[in-house]
């Protein structure tokens, strides 16, 4: 048996594997394109199939694809959407800017599976694809894949992290610290207060990329080839988000304008500018978390990250602050991926954008690793650290920034001279003050008290 089989397209023959379901064009795509080994993503394959499907369903709604051939595209498509034929996509994300090959890839796929004798003459182009462009296609598909992995994957992910932040902020509400500015010692502030601080973060970027997805889930789907609609029904796109809705349960719609859904990318660049937002302060909530378990003896050794693995290859014994570390990589990539959809975005011209798959494939990534890392940030390093209270008492009783406090009643002359003197011998700033005023131990004590200043006020 022959390991290859003869496929044709409008340019001509070529050979294609023989147990592959994909046709011609695909396989230029991949024989043109071997770039970076990397191929589209599963989500965005997901989502293809998932539009293939709505497509077929609203074809039929408008009799314009007739019954038996839609239900078969409608049953291949929900393979592709399962994900149960990835192997099948095996072109690289750098290819037509378009992602036509990816739209192609999907119809010759689609058509294999719904018609692989040949009985009902399933074509890639006029049944799987009709009144469709790989114009609309990719950009619904971006958006489409980009919801879904934000409602099930990141969204649920920073659910649990503000959940397990919020347990452990209200455990800790009255554990004191020292304060730090500028990474000098300042005002005592309780843990629980500092994990509250990461909390509202964590609980702002979801507002912020719930406010970006009510702009992703409009679709450009019907406007064809350049957003006039050529080649589709005028209830086209709003039967297919329709249907999208009933399929996925995300509140998908037809945009009004489709015009702006395929010659730009804004939402995406919108959405993916909020995931870096998200980037930045979970890279600030895990050097913190470096910072407070660094030492363990000269360092701040604040508190004791759960001990995952050894290491050092040389120095026995060696434990490291490997999830926070590995959540600041997945912040970097993040960064860098906004660069790259930032670049990508302003390279419509015209009536078309001409980055789609690499906005896909970065956007996707983004969304991927940034709900693994919040994830495994809340079970593994804030769930689990433990609390060195003899260390954070022993550097409140020498902190002279507590003197702060007694402003109000001697003045901040007479506590700076305090300050500089509790500093210079070493010594506690209530035994300093208690030598340079004429307030009593008791008042100091009062007045000095660590947890009471975490409060604030006069």
């Amino acid at each position: 048996m022959s390991e290859f089989r003869t496929e044709k397209d409008s340019m001509g023959e070529l050979k294609v594997p023989a147990d592959a379901l994909w046709g011609a064009q695909t396989q230029r795509a991949v024989d043109n394109f071997p770039i970076s080994g990397q191929h589209m993503p599963a989500p965005f394959i997901r989502a293809l199939g998932l539009i293939k499907a709505a497509c077929a369903e609203a074809n039929r709604e408008l009799d314009l694809l007739d019954a038996e051939r839609a239900a078969a595209i409608i049953e291949a498509a929900g393979k592709v959407a399962a994900n149960e034929v990835d192997d099948q996509f095996p072109i690289d994300v750098y290819q037509t800017g378009s992602g036509t090959s990816s739209n192609m890839n999907a119809n010759e796929v689609i058509a294999h599976l719904a018609d692989p004798e040949g009985e009902l003459g399933v074509h890639p182009n006029d049944h799987v694809n009709m009144g469709q462009s790989s114009n609309d296609v990719i950009p619904t598909a971006i958006q489409v894949s980009a919801c879904l992995m934000a409602a099930e994957h990141l969204l649920p992910a920073l659910h649990h992290l503000a959940d397990v932040l919020g347990k452990r902020s209200q455990e800790l509400a009255d554990v004191a610290k020292t304060g730090r500015t500028h990474l000098m010692d300042a005002m005592p502030v309780t843990l629980g207060q500092e994990l509250a601080t990461w909390g509202c973060q964590v609980e702002s970027a979801d507002n912020r990329i719930r406010d970006a997805l009510a702009r992703m889930r409009y679709l450009p789907q019907g406007g064809t080839a350049v957003g006039t609609g050529i080649n589709a029904h005028e209830e086209f796109g709003q039967r297919v988000a329709a249907a999208l809705a009933r399929s996925t349960g995300f509140e998908f719609d037809s945009a009004d304008n489709k015009f702006e859904g395929i010659a730009s990318q804004d939402a995406a660049v919108e959405l993916s500018g909020q995931l870096k937002t998200l980037a930045v302060s979970l890279m600030k909530i895990a050097n913190d978390l470096r910072w407070m378990n660094s030492g363990p003896l000269a360092g701040l050794g604040e508190i004791e990250l759960e001990a995952l693995q050894p290491g050092s290859s040389i120095m026995p014994g060696k434990v490291n602050p490997v999830i926070p570390e590995a959540v600041c990589m997945v912040a970097a990539r993040v960064i860098g991926n906004d660069t790259t959809i930032t670049v990508a975005g302003q390279s419509g011209n015209f009536q078309l954008n001409v980055m789609l798959p690499v906005i896909a494939a970065s956007l996707l990534d983004s969304l991927t690793i940034l709900g693994n890392a919040a994830r495994l940030l809340a079970d593994r390093a804030i769930a689990s650290f433990k609390v060195r209270e003899d260390k954070l008492e022993e550097a409140l009783s020498r902190n002279p920034i507590l003197v702060t406090a007694l402003n109000p009643v001697i003045g901040y002359e007479k506590g700076a001279a305090a300050a500089k003197k509790a500093y210079a011998e070493g010594r506690p700033i209530i035994d300093v003050a208690a030598e340079m005023t004429d307030l009593s131990r008791e008042e100091l004590e009062r007045l000095l008290d660590p947890v009471k200043l975490t409060r604030g006020g006069l």
